[in-house]
């Protein structure tokens, strides 16, 4: 069977087209229900085939892609790019992020007070 035609792994394809970094990272996502086909959770064994819509939350955002091509092993970033068409909103601008605060040097553990005012500066709790 060719590059092109049939059906691929979910992880296995997320990792051949450079979504995430390594095959192990792929299947995680999909173990930890980070990746969805056609709008439910894929399993790392289950097949894509051209036409499907693979969501993936990864890196802190989410990825929504169609598969246009099956590729069964890694690719380089030109090819990995015709393999699927984006329909992922923009990341958000660099302003918009906010940042993470930082505690000054020396100044020791945080204390039970400091640490749930971070987690709630976060959104955490």
């Amino acid at each position: 069977m060719a590059e092109g035609e049939g059906t691929a792994r979910v992880d296995s394809w997320v990792w051949a087209v450079r979504l995430t970094k390594t095959r192990s990272m792929a299947a995680a996502a999909c173990r930890a229900g980070h990746v969805r086909v056609n709008g439910e959770r894929a399993k790392p064994a289950q097949p894509v085939k051209p036409g499907d819509e693979v969501r993936l939350r990864h890196a802190g955002r989410e990825r929504i892609v169609v598969v246009s091509r099956i590729v069964r092993k890694r690719v380089g970033a030109p090819v990995a790019a015709e393999c699927f068409v984006d329909n992922s909103p923009p990341p958000p601008p660099r302003e918009a992020v906010t940042a993470v605060p930082q505690r000054d040097r020396g100044t020791g553990r945080p204390t039970k007070r400091d640490r749930r005012e971070m987690e709630r500066l976060r959104g955490e709790r």
